[in-house]
C-alpha cells in the first residue's frame, strides 16, 4: 500500500525509544491495542526489538507500507503524562535527545514484565470448623489467616510459630483457600498518626505551613534551619498530611545521606521504613519498587536524584533535603540539576515542593527573597542545644614547628582535652587517600595519570596510586619512572590517611576511624560507621565531606578542620559558596546535644570572607556579599551560563573544532562567549578537552542561542561537544 493512510483497523502512533536519537519514530498499531500516550510498547528497530513509549498519535506523511508494526503493548504499567512532559521539558532545557532523557525513566526494563506469582492463603468462608480437630497451633493459623492480606505458607507458619506442615494440613482439609498473587513483598503503608512529635513553637509554625500546602496546587517552600534545628521532623509533618490525603511522597537526598539511621528516624515516626531508590539497592528491589511506585503501593519513596523520573501514580509532595548539595547535579550523559528539575516536576504535577537546608544555595535564597519561594526559618537548635563556637587558627603563626606534621599545637591540645573528658572528636580534610601528590626528591618528577592531566593520589592503605577522575590505579613504584632513582618518591601534602597516621602516633590508645568514599561504600557501610561512632567504639573520626552529610553524633563535641581554605582556589564561581556550605555543615556535627561544641579552623587565609563568616556565624551577611559580587559580574543567579566542552582523541581535531565554534559564536547584545581555552582537566580518560563558556543576561533565551550556534557549526564525527546549561563544575 503506497498511500499515506493506514489500513482500516489500524492507526499510527509516535514511539519514543530510550536511545540518544533525534526524536520519536512512527509505527502502525492495531486499533485493538487501544494505545494512548504513555503506553509502553515493544517495536522493531532494524533487526532488533526495542522497548519504547507511545508519545502521541502520529500524523506523518510516510506511506503506510513503509511503517513497521508495534509488536506488543506492556499491560498493567505505563508512564504518566507528567513524566512525558518532564522528559520533553528536560530534553528541551538541556539540549539533550528526548530518548536519552527517557532512558532514565525506563531504567528498569524488568519492571515491565508481569511480576512472578506465588501461592497465598486465606480462611475459607463458610468452612465448618466442627469437622476439624482444632489444636492451639491450628487456631493461631486460622486467626492470622482471617486477619489481613493473604499470606504465603511460610509467612503463616512463621507468624503462628508452627511448621509449614500444619498450614498445609489446614489447606488440604479445606479450611484455607489458596490464591495466586504477585510474589513481590507486601508494602505496609506508613501510619501518619503513629507518633505525635514534640515540636517546638517555631517548628510547629513551619510544619503547619508545609502541611497546609498539601492539596493546594503548586508552591515552593524553603525550609531554612540551622544544623540540628529539626528540619526532618518538620517536613515529616507535611509527609503525614500528604498520607492522610492519600497522596504519594518523594523525598530526595544526596545518595551518601541515604543511610539506615536516617531511615530509622522515618520508621520511628511512621512505623515502617520508606521505599528506597538509589544505586545500592539490588536489581530485584529496583524492579519491585518501580512497579510499587507505578501502581501506588509505595506511598513514600526516599531516593537519590534518579528518583525524580519514577512513575508516581498519585504524587502529592516532593521534598529535596540538603538542596544545596552538588550531588544533585548529574555531570555525565544528560547533564541536569535534579533539584531544579524537581521544581519543574512539582509545577507540572501542581503540587508543593520543599527545599530544605542549613546552607541554602544562592539560587534558592534569591528566589525566596524575590517572593517566588515561601521561606520558613528555624534559627535555633532543637532541645536547647547550642551552636558550636568557631575559632580560627592562623597557620602562618600557629602552625606546627615540625613541617612533617599537619595538626597545630592548639588543635592537638583541644583534641587531648576532648578525649580526657570522655567525648569524641572529628578531623575533616576534603582530600581522600594519604597524599594528593607524589614526587621524586631527586629529579622533581610528579606521578601523573597516563590518561588525565591529574596527579595520582597515594592511597597507602590500599598500596596504590589512583586517579580520582578516571579511576586509573597502579602500585607505587620503587624507582622513579623518570630518573630511576630508588626510594626517592615522596608523599606531598596531607590526605585523610596521613592525618589518621599522625593522630594514631599522638594517641595510640585511642580508636581512630577513617571515613571517606573509599572506606565507606554505600548506605549500609555509612550506617555501620554511624553505629560505631554512636556506640562509642570510636574516639576520633577522620573524614572527608562524607562526615558532613547530616549525621547526628551525640558525644562528638570537637571538629578540627585541616586546610580550611582548600576549596577556595581555582576559577569556580561558586568556590566561596561551596566552601562555606561544606565547612558550615561539617562544623554542625559538633555539640548537637547537651554538651557544647567547638570548631577549630586551620587556615592560611584567616581574613578570607568565608573564614570570617564561619567564625562570626554571619551566614546571611556572607551570602548577601556573595550575591552582590555575582550580580555585579552578571553571574548566576543573575545571569545565565552554558559550558561547551569539546573533546576527542586527536588534539588537532579538538582544537580546530573549538576554534571553529569560537568563529561561529553568536554576537548579540547581552551575550558573550569566552574561549576556547584548555579545560582545567585538559586530558580526561585519554580525550583532549577544550572549553568555551557562554554568558548571557537572564532575558536571553540561552537554549535558542545554543541551538543556532550548533546549527551554524560543522562538528566532525571524531569530536564530541558536550553542552552543560547552568554548569556547576568547571573541570
Amino acid at each position: 500500500m503506497e498511500s499515506g493512510n493506514v489500513n482500516q483497523g489500524q492507526t499510527r502512533v509516535s514511539v519514543l525509544l530510550p536511545l540518544p536519537l533525534s526524536g520519536a519514530y512512527d509505527y502502525r498499531a492495531d486499533i485493538s491495542l487501544e494505545l494512548q500516550p504513555g503506553d509502553i510498547v515493544e517495536v522493531p528497530l532494524g533487526r532488533q526489538k526495542r522497548i519504547g513509549v507511545v508519545w502521541g498519535m502520529a500524523e506523518g506523511d510516510v506511506a503506510d507500507g513503509r511503517l513497521k508494526d508495534v509488536i506488543l503493548k506492556h499491560d498493567g504499567v505505563r508512564l504518566p503524562d507528567v513524566v512525558l512532559r518532564l522528559v520533553d521539558w528536560i530534553a528541551d532545557y538541556t539540549l539533550s535527545p528526548p530518548g536519552a532523557v527517557l532512558r532514565m525513566a525506563l531504567s528498569v526494563p524488568r519492571a515491565l514484565e508481569p511480576p512472578p506469582v506465588q501461592r497465598a492463603y486465606l480462611t475459607e468462608p463458610g468452612f465448618d470448623l466442627s469437622s476439624l480437630r482444632l489444636t492451639p497451633a491450628r487456631q493461631r493459623i486460622l486467626d492470622i489467616a482471617a486477619d489481613g492480606p493473604p499470606r504465603t505458607m511460610r509467612e503463616l507458619a512463621e507468624e503462628a510459630g508452627v511448621g509449614q506442615s500444619v498450614v498445609k494440613g489446614l489447606w488440604q482439609a479445606g479450611a484455607l483457600q489458596e490464591l495466586l498473587q504477585p510474589a513481590d513483598p507486601r508494602i505496609i503503608a506508613p501510619d501518619p498518626d503513629r507518633l505525635a512529635p514534640g515540636l517546638s513553637a517555631d517548628q510547629r509554625v513551619s510544619a503547619d505551613a508545609l502541611a497546609g500546602a498539601i492539596g493546594q496546587g503548586f508552591s515552593v517552600h524553603l525550609l531554612d534551619g540551622v544544623t540540628g534545628a529539626g528540619k526532618t521532623e518538620v517536613y515529616h509533618e507535611a509527609i503525614a498530611e500528604a498520607l492522610r490525603q492519600n497522596r504519594q511522597v518523594l523525598v530526595m537526598l544526596p545518595e551518601i545521606a541515604l543511610s539506615p539511621p536516617s531511615l530509622d528516624r522515618f520508621a520511628r515516626r511512621f512505623g515502617v521504613r520508606p521505599t528506597l531508590w538509589h544505586s545500592e539497592i539490588s536489581q530485584t528491589a529496583r524492579r519491585q519498587n518501580w512497579r510499587a511506585v507505578a501502581d501506588g503501593r509505595a506511598r513514600v519513596v526516599v531516593g537519590a536524584r534518579s528518583a525524580l523520573f519514577l512513575p508516581f501514580a498519585e504524587l502529592g509532595l516532593m521534598i529535596i533535603d540538603e538542596e544545596h548539595d552538588a550531588a544533585f547535579k548529574q555531570e555525565e550523559g544528560v547533564i541536569y540539576n535534579a533539584r531544579d528539575m524537581a521544581v519543574v516536576r512539582a509545577r507540572i504535577e501542581q503540587i508543593p515542593i520543599v527545599l530544605a537546608s542549613a546552607t541554602p544555595s544562592l539560587e534558592t535564597i534569591t528566589n525566596a527573597e524575590a517572593g517566588r519561594y515561601a521561606r520558613h526559618r528555624l534559627t535555633a537548635r532543637f532541645g536547647g542545644a547550642t551552636l558550636p563556637e568557631v575559632e580560627v587558627i592562623d597557620m602562618r603563626k600557629q602552625g606546627p614547628e615540625d613541617r612533617r606534621h599537619w595538626l597545630s599545637p592548639k588543635l592537638t591540645e583541644a583534641l587531648e582535652t576532648t578525649f580526657e573528658a570522655g567525648e569524641q572528636a572529628a578531623l575533616f580534610i576534603n582530600r581522600r587517600g594519604y597524599a594528593p601528590l607524589t614526587l621524586c626528591r631527586t629529579c622533581g618528577h610528579r606521578m601523573q595519570c597516563p590518561r588525565c592531566t591529574s596527579w595520582l593520589v597515594e592511597h597507602r592503605l590500599a598500596g596504590r596510586l589512583q586517579c580520582h577522575h578516571c579511576g586509573y590505579a597502579a602500585r607505587k613504584p620503587k624507582n622513579c619512572p623518570s630518573c630511576e632513582a630508588e626510594d626517592t618518591l615522596a608523599a606531598c601534602g596531607p590526605g585523610v590517611e596521613r592525618l589518621a597516621e599522625e593522630a594514631i602516633g599522638l594517641w595510640p590508645q585511642r580508636n581512630v576511624l577513617i571515613a571517606t568514599s573509599d572506606t565507606v561504600r554505600g548506605p549500609d557501610a555509612a550506617a555501620e560507621m554511624v553505629r560505631q561512632v554512636t556506640d562509642r567504639e570510636v574516639d576520633l573520626l577522620v573524614g572527608t565531606q562524607l562526615i558532613a552529610k547530616g549525621h547526628h553524633f551525640p558525644l562528638l563535641t570537637l571538629v578540627g578542620v585541616v586546610d580550611a581554605d582548600l576549596g577556595l582556589a581555582g576559577g569556580d564561581l561558586r568556590a566561596a559558596e561551596r566552601t562555606y556550605q561544606l565547612l558550615h555543615q561539617v562544623a554542625g556535627r559538633a555539640g548537637r546535644e547537651d554538651r557544647p561544641g567547638k570548631v577549630l579552623l586551620q587556615t592560611y587565609q584567616p581574613d578570607h570572607p568565608v573564614i570570617q563568616a564561619l567564625a562570626s556565624g554571619d551566614r546571611d551577611g556572607f551570602m548577601a556579599a556573595e550575591s552582590e559580587g555575582r550580580k555585579a559580574a552578571g553571574m548566576p543567579p543573575f545571569g545565565r551560563l552554558a559550558g561547551l566542552v569539546v573533546s576527542g582523541k586527536d588534539f588537532g581535531a579538538v582544537e580546530r573544532t573549538a576554534r571553529s565554534l569560537a568563529g561561529t559564536a553568536p554576537r548579540d547584545a547581552g551575550l558573550e562567549v569566552w574561549g576556547p581555552a584548555p579545560a582545567p582537566l585538559a586530558v580526561l580518560r585519554g580525550r583532549h578537552r577544550m572549553r568555551l563558556l557562554m554568558c548571557t543576561e537572564r532575558r536571553i533565551d540561552i537554549q535558542a542561542a545554543l541551538r543556532a550556534w550548533m546549527k551554524a557549526t560543522e562538528i566532525p564525527s571524531s569530536v564530541r561537544v558536550q553542552i552543560d546549561v547552568d554548569p556547576y563544575s568547571f573541570m
